[in-house]
């Protein structure tokens, strides 16, 4: 559990920089210049990310059960991570509807992720995983809304093909993590077995 404690410090306090006040990474991209601050942003995100993943992985070896989540919980997950991943889609797809008025479907993707697998998993580590990026992602959109209020920015025009792209490949990639991606990446079925 250390090691994904550790992972979570390091992976959401490098994404976390937007959260907190503007003059902290200011500081830190003087002291180290542009491409210095990017580079050392990108190590010690890459480490968290290979700390979360192994440190996680050592946590399911011996499972440590909070709560036994109902059935319906697993099917309530499946279904909110299809708008998970078409707002994770709709943050990349240009001239999108969904990023014109939503302006952080990134971070609300990483919501409805945490809070589906929060709704489906009982152990500890999944807790502090999910729980984790959660309160993240709640902050991370606070902080972003606030920008976005304090620096206004011209509306984004999107087109339907933006909207259709969106939908489609968010569609599609929801169809493949349910149809065996899950239990080939994660190694556990959406749908329990």
């Amino acid at each position: 559990m250390l090691f994904l404690i550790c992972g979570l410090v390091l992976f959401l306090g490098c994404h976390s920089l937007r959260i907190v006040p503007a003059s902290l990474r200011d500081g830190l991209v003087l002291r180290f210049g542009a491409g210095g601050f990017k580079g050392l942003y990108s190590i010690v995100s890459l480490i968290g990310f290979v700390l979360i993943i192994w440190g996680y992985g050592q946590a399911r070896l011996s499972p440590s059960v909070i709560w036994l989540p109902p059935v319906a919980t697993g099917h309530i997950a499946i279904l909110l991570m299809l708008p998970a991943l078409i707002l994770m889609v709709a943050a990349y797809v240009p001239a999108n509807v969904l990023k014109a008025k939503m302006h952080h479907p990134m971070v609300l993707s990483v919501k409805v992720w945490a809070l589906a697998h929060l709704l489906s998993n009982g152990n500890l580590a999944d807790i502090v995983l999910f729980g984790s990026f959660l309160i993240w992602a709640v902050l991370a959109f606070r902080a972003a809304r606030q920008r976005d209020r304090a620096n206004p920015t011209e509306a984004v025009p999107s087109k339907p093909i933006g909207l259709i792209l969106t939908l489609a490949v968010g569609t599609g990639a929801w169809a493949a993590l349910i149809m065996g991606g899950h239990r080939l990446l994660i190694g556990v079925s959406p749908f329990g077995g």
